[in-house]
């Protein structure tokens, strides 16, 4: 009995406290309560400590809670992303839902009011404002003093010591392991005029990167712009081979032993595609060692085929072709000449001062934005019918969604002849301003121009500068008509941009250049402008407060200079030379001829006053 009642005193109990039997120090703290009799029980018999043992269920159980742990942390971790993928579907999709219900065709079925900025009013708001515009007597702005910001651009200390040429030429002995060439390149420059000046100057980038011979590029046959002319057509090949001679070697064709390999015929070689944007480590290490292997090498289409961040004298190559080796040929920059020259003729009230503004209204422009302006049921009939016979039901496709109130309210509709007018009156332009048009041929000409020229008389295009004798060998040339526009514009005093693309970013970055930085460019904020042009209650007063504002924006963005570290340059040289360009302004034996053209066209001014 009494070893019994033992037996049963020794039997370990279990405890609800779990932490008590693991983290304690190894005995069991119960008695037993489990006999009726009431005869004294003697205390239990400590057991032997098994403190190793208890310590190592302790490690198992707490890996296997944290193992539980982790497994409920994953699980909700997958569904709080899940919930988050969820959202970033479904929020866009209800955003676009509500804007087509807003802005869109069912928004007059459903009693919504209109967008603010989506619909087009502008010529509406002409019409009101045309008497206050004409018998305004406030002070008109004076071109000569436009642009007030006299921040001086600061930029890094370019080229110390030594010319660029210098500095290029160590940069490039120190990378190549032998001194000869690596071969010859070749590459298809595709699009219009300045998506080809692009990539001219990529390919002289990427000649001096791998050390290769460049070369003359070719031009492809663009289906927009039909312009069958070549490099030769537009730029001065010789010009070109010259200014680039201690950078980068060109040639106009390839050496005969390697034409005869390829049956004289440059599209027999096989054509290498480079990624978009590709690196400098892309080319070094993938390209380099094919040219090297074979010779040659052709790059097919090469638009943008050249990251922006590359070592700064490889990015200086982009500088010297852009600013100094691309020449217009002699018949484009002989005409031009005489384009700029009457233009300031012409502007003898402003003290041969002139806007040029880059007009971006043609039949395949209006019809490629999908834009609705104020031609009725005619106007859509023949912006489908360009649109369909232009790019071949790409507009009709299932998934394509069109929403012409929504691209205005984005502001990337063209702006009209009439809304550049209003906007150039509100910031203080008179009708004795001189503006040069640079456009191709205006979408229903007549009519949209008419309230332009009534706000400024001093209209002036390409085709009314020139004789049609001069205009003769240039006409049906797409390219060459643009380099006429590019080269007048480049001299204006003020430069607007009405629509995005290559032209004006290129000029933007050519006048940067030019004008100690500022780019003297008025570039309007397109979003606030359609709603201020929509609202038919703004007083004229009120609308030029607001262009003047915008106005003093433009003139505070045209002096900004990116800040440019080692390889992280974001925006594009093309549009902000500095400052790696600076370099080649400082260079003895780089002066730039269009800074001398610069200087000669403020004397001939002067001598025209």
């Amino acid at each position: 009995m009494v070893a019994a009642h033992i037996a049963i005193s020794m039997k370990p109990k279990s405890n609800n406290s779990s932490s008590n039997n693991c983290c304690g120090n190894g005995y069991s703290s119960d008695v037993s309560n489990g006999s009726d009799n009431n005869s004294p029980s003697p205390p239990p018999s400590p057991l032997k400590p098994r403190l190793t043992h208890t310590l190592s269920q302790c490690r198992r159980r707490l890996r296997s809670k944290t193992k539980s742990f982790v497994r409920r942390e994953n699980l909700g971790s997958g569904l709080s992303f899940r919930r988050n993928l969820w959202y970033l579907l479904v929020l866009p999709l209800l955003y676009v839902s509500g804007l087509l219900m807003c802005v869109g065709p069912f928004s007059g079925l459903l009693g919504y009011a209109t967008v603010p900025g989506s619909v087009y009013r502008s010529y509406e708001n002409f019409q009101r404002l045309w008497n206050d515009i004409r018998f305004d007597n406030s002070s008109s702005l004076q071109l000569s003093s436009v642009w007030k910001d006299k921040r001086r651009v600061k930029v890094q200390k370019p080229c110390p010591n030594s010319t660029a040429r210098n500095h290029f030429s160590m940069y490039r002995t120190s990378i190549m392991e032998s001194p000869g060439s690596s071969g010859y390149l070749i590459i298809d420059a595709n699009g219009g005029l300045n998506q080809q000046r692009s990539a001219i100057c990529n390919a002289v980038a990427v000649a001096g990167l791998l050390n290769a011979i460049l070369v003359i590029p070719r031009f492809e046959l663009n289906s927009v712009w039909r312009d069958p002319s070549q490099f030769g057509d537009i730029y001065d090949e010789d010009y070109f081979i010259d200014n680039l001679k201690g950078y980068v070697n060109v040639v106009r064709e390839l050496p005969e032993t390697l034409m005869e390999i390829y049956d004289h015929n440059v599209s027999n070689i096989p054509n290498f595609r480079v990624q978009a944007w590709a690196t400098v480590n892309y080319y070094l290490g993938v390209v380099l060692p094919i040219l090297r292997d074979q010779g040659v090498i052709r790059i097919a289409p090469f638009a943008n085929r050249l990251t922006m961040n590359v070592p700064s004298h490889i990015q200086l190559l982009r500088c010297i072709a852009n600013y100094k080796a691309l020449k217009f040929s002699p018949p484009i920059s002989s005409l031009a000449e005489k384009l700029v020259n009457r233009m300031i003729e012409r502007s003898s009230m402003t003290g041969g001062k002139y806007v040029s503004v880059h007009l971006r209204f043609e039949q395949d422009m209006v019809a490629f934005s999908c834009c609705v302006y104020d031609g009725g049921e005619a106007e859509k009939f023949n912006m489908d019918s360009f649109r369909e016979k232009g790019w071949k039901g790409k507009f009709k496709r299932k998934d394509r969604v069109i929403v012409p109130a929504l691209n205005r309210v984005e502001g990337k509709c063209p702006l009209t002849p009439v809304e550049v007018g209003l906007m150039l009156s509100g910031m203080g332009f008179d009708n004795n301003t001189s503006i040069y048009i640079a456009s191709g041929e205006i979408y229903q000409a007549e009519k949209h121009l008419a309230p332009l020229r009534k706000m400024f008389p001093l209209l002036y295009t390409k085709e009314s500068l020139a004789t049609p004798d001069e205009l003769a060998p240039l006409e049906g040339y797409s390219s060459r008509l643009a380099a006429l526009d590019y080269t007048v514009s480049l001299f204006s005093e003020v430069f607007v941009t009405t629509q995005g693309g290559n032209f004006p970013h290129f000029l933007m970055g050519h006048r940067r250049f030019l004008f100690s930085g500022h780019a003297k460019t008025i570039k309007p904020d397109k979003r606030k402008l359609v709603i201020l042009l929509q609202d038919m209650s703004i007083s004229w007063k009120a609308f030029k407060d607001e262009m003047n504002v915008m106005l003093a924006e433009s003139d505070r963005k045209g002096m900004m200079v990116p800040r440019v570290k080692k390889f992280n340059r974001k925006t594009s040289i093309y549009t902000y030379p500095l400052p790696e360009c600076a370099c080649l302004q400082s260079s003895n034996n780089s002066t730039i001829r269009l800074t001398d053209s610069a200087n000669a066209l403020d004397s001939h001014r002067e001598h025209t006053q």
